[in-house]
C-alpha cells in the first residue's frame, strides 16, 4: 500500500512505476534539508580532523537516522508515514530502527554496551569469538561498534589482521587517557548539555553524550562538589541542571562547550521562527539576520565594521551583568522567560576574478 501526506500531490502511475510528485514548496523544503544536512556534515569532518586528530564516526550515520526517528514520533508522525518519508517499506523500517537501536543477540541493550560489556567480562577475547558471540548481530556492525571502541580507547586492540585480539582497558589507563583527553572541557560540554536542557538524570546526560553511565558519573558529582551544577529532586531520582554556562574569551579549554551552545542557540532560534508561520518583522523578539558587509584595506570604515563583533559584546556584557545584578536582589518567579541572544563574524578574504576572453567548455 502507498500513503502520501497532505502537502505532498498523490502518485503519478506509469506502466511499470509509481511515484511522489513533490509539489513546488516540498521541492523547496528539500532542497533546504539538503543544503543544511551538507553544511552540517562539513562542520563534522572539520570537528572530526581537529588538530590533525581522528575522532571515530563509525556510528556517526546510525545515531542521525535514529535521532530523526525519534524526533518524527515525538512530533506526532506515524511510522507508516516516517517510513515513507525514509523511502522505505514499514517492515524494513522496524526492523532498521530494531536492528540500530538494540543487539538482536541481547534484546532491550544497545550493541555498543553489550559488546564492551562482553570484552571486558574476559582478560581477552579475538574477533572471532565476539563475531561468534553476538552471530545474530550484522557482522558489519559488529565490527563498526569493535572499530568505535578501539578509537575511543575503552578496548585496546593487539595485533593486526585476522589474529587481532581485545581487551578492556584498565582503570588505569582509563584515568590516563581521560587526564590526557582534557577533562575540563569534557566538563564544560556537560555543563552546556544541563545548561540548555537540564535538569537532567545521569541516564540522560550520558544518552546525550553518547556514552556509558560510567563514563561520566565522577565528573557529574565533582561538577557539583565544585557548584558548576545543583542537583535537583526530580521524578525518578536525582536530576541535575546548570545555572550558568561560561567560558571566558581565551580560554585554552572550553571551546569545544562554546561551540556546542553557539550551534544549539542558532537552531532553537530557527525551530522557533519556523513554529510561529508568520512573516518576520522589525517588532519580533524571537529571529534572527545576517548582514554581509564589503571591506578592503583603506576603506573608510573598515576599522568600525571589523570592530562590530566587539562592540556587541561589550553592549551585551554589560546588559547581562546589569540584570544579574537586579535579580539576585529579586525572587525569581516559576514561570520567567530566558532570552538566548546569538551573535557571530567571520571574515571571508575574497577575491575577484580576473576577466578573460576564452570560451567556457561544455558543461561549464
Amino acid at each position: 500500500s502507498i500513503g502520501w501526506r497532505d502537502n505532498i500531490a498523490p502518485p503519478t502511475r506509469g506502466r511499470n512505476q509509481c511515484r511522489f510528485i513533490a509539489r513546488p514548496h516540498e521541492m523547496t523544503v528539500e532542497f533546504l534539508i539538503q543544503a543544511i544536512v551538507h553544511q552540517t556534515t562539513v562542520l563534522i569532518a572539520q570537528l572530526a580532523t581537529l588538530g590533525g586528530g581522528r575522532a571515530p564516526l563509525a556510528q556517526v550515520a546510525n545515531q542521525v537516522f535514529l535521532d530523526l526517528v525519534r524526533e518524527l514520533e515525538r512530533q506526532g508522525v506515524s511510522r507508516k508515514v516516517s517510513a515513507d518519508m525514509f523511502g522505505l517499506g514499514l517492515r524494513t523500517y522496524r526492523r532498521k530502527i530494531q536492528r540500530l537501536s538494540e543487539s538482536s543477540t541481547d534484546r532491550g541493550r544497545s550493541l555498543w554496551e553489550v559488546v564492551l560489556e562482553y570484552v571486558k567480562s574476559r582478560e581477552k577475547t579475538t574477533r572471532g569469538e565476539l563475531l561468534m558471540r553476538f552471530s545474530l548481530d550484522d557482522e558489519a556492525q559488529v565490527r563498526a561498534v569493535l572499530h568505535d571502541l578501539c578509537e575511543s580507547q575503552l578496548v585496546l586492540a593487539s595485533e593486526e589482521g585476522p589474529n587481532v585480539s581485545y581487551r578492556a582497558a584498565s582503570e588505569e589507563e582509563l584515568l590516563d587517557l581521560r587526564k590526557n583527553g582534557g577533562a575540563e572541557g569534557q566538563d564544560d560540554l556537560l555543563v552546556a548539555v544541563m545548561y540548555r536542557e537540564g535538569p537532567l538524570s545521569l541516564v540522560e546526560i550520558a544518552a546525550r553524550a553518547q556514552v556509558d553511565v560510567s563514563r561520566i558519573e565522577s565528573a557529574i558529582w565533582g561538577l557539583v562538589e565544585s557548584g558548576r551544577i545543583q542537583q535537583v529532586a526530580g521524578p525518578g531520582g536525582d536530576r541535575f541542571e546548570a545555572r550558568a554556562l561560561v567560558v571566558p574569551l581565551g580560554s585554552a579549554v572550553g571551546w569545544e562547550a562554546a561551540v556546542l551552545d553557539h550551534y544549539k542557540a542558532v537552531v532553537r532560534t530557527i525551530l522557533i521562527r519556523l513554529s510561529q508561520q508568520q512573516a518576520s518583522s522589525l517588532e519580533d523578539s524571537a529571529g534572527g539576520s545576517t548582514y554581509t558587509i564589503d571591506i578592503w584595506p583603506g576603506h573608510p570604515m573598515e576599522e568600525e565594521v571589523r570592530g562590530s563583533l566587539k562592540q556587541v559584546r561589550s553592549n551585551l556584557s554589560g546588559l547581562r551583568q546589569r540584570v544579574a545584578d537586579y535579580n539576585e536582589s529579586q525572587d525569581r518567579p516559576e514561570h520567567y522567560s530566558r532570552v538566548v541572544f546569538y551573535t557571530g563574524q567571520s571574515l571571508i578574504n575574497e577575491q575577484d576574478e580576473e576577466p578573460t576572453d576564452e570560451e567556457p567548455q561544455d558543461g561549464a
